[in-house]
Order: structure tokens, then C-alpha cells, then sequence
């Protein structure tokens, strides 16, 4: 097999190609989370802080920490926002109901113990089932 051959059998593959999905929409939506964290949750945040400062503008030293915090806050909304949606939301859309299994064995009345549905004597106690 040729090298090209080899290359797009790879990249065939199903998980590469769902990564790249999830990336290209991952971006995407990330930048949805960072618009609406940017312009809803940081202003409501800036009614918190005093009003003559920016949280944006904080620094300590030479470390920017208003952009750390910023950059924390965007994190945990979108986890947030994934938890919800991936996991609580559309996670009930994906349990599949799965019937409870046949039994596959019984409990003899004599010693409670559990034995095979087809035998007729307990192989603990040898009572007759």
C-alpha cells in the first residue's frame, strides 16, 4: 500500500473525521459563548465591580488579571452550557429504554440460594426444585 493510499485511509476513518467536525463547530460555538459572555455577563459582572473601574483593565504587576478573569469566566459558561445541552439535555433523548433481561435463574425455597431456570435439584442444598 502507497503512502497516499495510507494518508486517506486515515483520514477516511470515521473518529478523524468526526474530530474535525467537532472542532470546526466546537469553534464555532465558542465564539457564540464568548459574544454572549462578552456582552451580556461581563457588563452585569461591571455593575458588581466599582463603577470606575474596568475589570478588563485590572492588572497586578505585569500580569493582565482582568483578561484572566474574563477568559475563566468564558470557561466556565461554556461548560456550563455544554453540560446542560450535551449531557442533561439531549443525554434523555439518548437513553435508549432497554427491557429488563429474561431471567436466567431462580432461588430454591429451601436455601434462598440462587441455581440455573432448567435445574430441578439445588446444587447447594440438593432439594428438590
Amino acid at each position: 500500500m502507497s503512502l497516499k493510499d495510507e494518508f486517506k485511509a486515515f483520514i477516511m476513518k470515521g473518529n478523524v473525521v468526526d474530530l474535525a467536525i467537532a472542532v470546526v463547530v466546537g469553534g464555532a460555538f465558542g465564539k457564540i459563548v464568548t459574544a454572549f459572555v462578552d456582552g451580556l455577563v461581563m457588563p452585569l459582572v461591571s455593575y458588581v465591580l466599582p463603577a470606575n473601574i474596568k475589570w478588563e483593565e485590572w492588572v497586578l504587576g505585569n500580569f493582565r488579571i482582568g483578561a484572566v478573569l474574563g477568559a475563566t469566566i468564558n470557561f466556565l459558561i461554556i461548560a456550563l452550557v455544554v453540560f446542560l445541552v450535551l449531557i442533561k439535555f439531549l443525554g434523555r433523548f439518548m437513553k435508549k429504554e432497554e427491557a429488563p433481561a429474561a431471567p436466567t435463574t431462580k432461588e430454591c425455597p429451601a436455601c434462598l440460594e440462587q441455581v440455573p431456570l432448567k435445574a430441578t435439584r439445588c446444587k447447594h442444598c440438593t432439594s428438590q426444585l
